[in-house]
């Protein structure tokens, strides 16, 4: 038999790898802690001010439940179209190899850093009375989008739709692609592998990316402003009722933004198993 010396530690002395482990960096941890201060104090001070006992009451008024409707109804058309324009896209961004195609994928996520009134600007230029394309529009037509529903619908698009093309195209890059090959081998037309088997392979990205969309143009305010204007019934919607309620009653802007900051939650929930909880 062989003999073995045990290695003898002082007692109360941690092993040198716990002892690492339970060392707190404080140098990270203080300016963690104000950074969360940071992010968090301003949400508990929206809670602490907000007029709880009529709280109701403020939700029912007329003009809370019209921004709230226009809101929601342009938000899920908003939704609705970037899909329908999104989704071909980051398939073309993601299977197909054509050139320029880094120019156009940087091109897709400039709304993502470009100022939204910039973005509302931009949209007045193409898409105004005098725009390139508003003015034939408008002849041809007689069809006018800014100052418009319409107007507010487009400027949610545009803000909204890089979210569902990153997001879709992440999740067609990731899925293994020898199911479609077998598709194809089976005689199955680009259509129908693309309907049977690539879309449901890629539909939590899809609906991760639909629901950042309505989010994100659900809170747009710079571009729409910029180019639907403020009026209402028709083109103002939350953000832009909490703009307007700010100026004149604040208790009213509380309890508008406490109504968006539910959703933002919500949303968060909805997606924390594939975003906050991802490796």
């Amino acid at each position: 038999m062989g003999s073995h010396t045990p290695q003898i530690r002082p007692a109360g002395r941690p092993a040198a790898g716990r002892e690492v482990r339970g060392r707190l960096p404080w140098m990270l941890v203080v300016p963690a802690l104000a950074g969360l201060a940071f992010l968090v104090l301003p949400l508990a001070g929206l809670l602490v001010r907000a007029p709880w006992p009529t709280l109701i009451e403020r939700l029912a008024e007329p003009h809370v439940l019209e921004a709230l409707r226009l809101s929601l109804v342009c938000a899920t058309i908003a939704t609705v179209a970037c899909l329908l324009l999104g989704v071909p896209l980051a398939w073309l961004l993601a299977r197909v190899e054509f050139p320029g195609r880094r120019v156009v994928r940087a091109l897709v996520t400039v709304p993502l850093v470009l100022p939204p009134v910039v973005g509302g600007v931009a949209l007045l230029l193409v898409l105004g009375r005098r725009g390139l394309v508003g003015q034939w529009l408008e002849a041809a037509f007689g069809v006018t989008l800014p100052f418009t529903s319409a107007g507010v619908i487009l400027a949610e698009a545009f803000v909204a739709m890089p979210f569902l093309v990153i997001s879709v195209e992440g999740a067609l890059r990731g899925a293994d692609q020898r199911f479609e090959e077998a598709a194809a081998t089976l005689g199955a037309s680009r259509w129908t592998v693309f309907r049977r088997v690539t879309l449901p392979m890629v539909m939590p990205g899809v609906v991760a990316g639909a629901v950042l969309c309505w989010a994100r143009a659900l809170g747009e305010f710079g571009a729409t402003i910029t180019f639907a204007g403020n009026f209402p019934g028709t083109t103002r919607t939350m953000p832009l009722a909490v703009y307007l309620a700010l100026e004149t009653e604040p208790e009213a802007a509380i309890v508008l933004s406490l109504v968006l900051l539910a959703v933002s939650v919500v949303i968060l929930a909805s997606l924390r198993d594939r975003w906050v909880n991802s490796p």
